[in-house]
């Protein structure tokens, strides 16, 4: 791609803590990058392994190989912009009486 040529991204390889969790608490999945590494606008992680399904109830942590993709300068820009452009989907108002005619 073009943009790549321009504008250089950075890869690297970097271990990480994947936490799943499927109960009545909680649902969510949560990824912690050893080295306390930052992430930044238009920053990619890919998480790398087999298609994990944690029954209802459980909890599973996993400790996986992830690929985390530098955004470049275009790419952030691209990102904020795109940002701002969504943030106003927020403001989508709807009149209706209520009634089912």
């Amino acid at each position: 791609m073009i943009a790549e040529l321009i504008a250089p991204r950075e890869r690297f390889d970097v271990l990480c803590t994947v936490e799943i969790e499927n109960t009545f608490e909680s649902l969510h999945a949560h990824v912690d990058l050893d080295g306390k590494i930052a992430i930044e606008v238009g920053d990619e992680v890919l998480v790398h392994g087999d298609e994990v399904t944690v029954p209802y109830g459980e909890k599973l942590v996993l400790r996986r190989l992830a690929t985390v993709t530098r955004a470049n300068w275009l790419d952030k820009a691209w990102t904020r912009l795109l940002a701002r452009l969504e943030f106003t989907e927020l403001y989508e108002v709807s009149f209706s009486s209520g009634r089912k005619l």
